[in-house]
């Protein structure tokens, strides 16, 4: 499997569509795929291969997700780093570097969308375009949120090993997530990935992705962007619901929206066909 240093983790990623490592001057464009909080690139790898005719895709574990481990070695010093957004933002370029991309479009999902707007207004001259999966734009709310921090700090502190070993866990870990039924073996990835999912970045990511300072700073963020981008939401998202995404597409005319009906957290699993039917014609229109 492939790796490359990035600020001092050793970051898994792989190629869908070309060979591995790139070929020198592939004629074609790079597309990047950004997870979300506690999965790894493996869910992206289905619409990667559905884009790869016209793109090489490139897919990565940010820190501390996925195969992107943190070696005991390096535990100090990403604590001292920290777990604000802009930092994972920062890795995303360091990675590109590494690999030699100058030029990427984007296609990032959840917690890894936030990644994403922070990278496109700290980088925008490195970005031809971006899709952001269920992001949006919260409201603060002290006491949700406080409930929210319990509940986490909770989820990511119990997270026995045999959780994954009982047959229906991945059904009814995956619940919430879905309002359409995706492959078992998808629903089995993503319990993984939360199992293993180093434990102070999960909860620090929590703490950063869900925040005053959030509600704040992402209507900001989404106001700057200055690519062109597609924002699609599921329309029965628990996680981040609908109205939420359209909200932060609002705040800025190079953002159009898309609604893909009846899915939820997922719809480039649950509805690909509808997925993707926003996210091409988005990729060939004029500039």
């Amino acid at each position: 499997m492939p790796y490359v240093q990035v600020n001092q983790v050793d970051h898994y990623y792989e190629w869908v569509g070309t060979e591995t490592p790139r070929p020198a001057g592939s004629s074609k464009p790079v597309m990047v795929f950004v997870h979300g909080w506690a999965g790894s690139a493996r869910y992206w790898r289905t619409t990667a291969e559905a884009l790869s005719q016209d793109y090489d895709c490139l897919l990565y574990d940010m820190r501390g997700f996925g195969r992107s481990v943190i070696a005991p070695d390096q535990v100090d010093a990403q604590k001292a780093r920290g777990y604000e957004l802009e930092t994972f933002a920062d890795d995303l370029a360091a990675l590109l570097d590494a690999l030699g991309l100058a030029n990427v479009s984007i296609n990032a999902h959840s917690m890894g969308a936030s990644v994403a707007v922070y990278f496109l207004n700290r980088y925008p001259q490195r970005v031809e375009r971006a899709i952001l999966t269920c992001n949006g734009i919260f409201e603060y709310d002290k006491a949700a949120f406080d409930a929210f921090y319990r509940f986490g700090g909770y989820v990511v502190a119990f997270r026995p090993q045999w959780l994954g070993k009982i047959p229906l866990a991945p059904r009814f870990f995956m619940a919430r997530f879905l309002h359409k039924p995706i492959p078992a073996a998808e629903k089995i990835a993503f319990l993984e990935d939360f199992l293993n999912a180093d434990y102070d970045t999960a909860l620090g990511t929590i703490f950063t992705s869900v925040s005053k300072q959030a509600t704040e700073v992402m209507p900001v963020e989404f106001a700057k962007i200055s690519v062109p981008t597609l924002l699609v939401s599921g329309e029965f998202d628990q996680i981040t619901p609908a109205p939420l995404g359209q909200k932060a597409a609002e705040l800025n005319p190079k953002i159009q929206y898309a609604l893909v009906k009846k899915t939820g957290h997922f719809p480039m699993l649950e509805d690909a066909d509808t997925y993707l039917g926003y996210v091409r014609p988005f990729l060939v229109a004029p500039v």
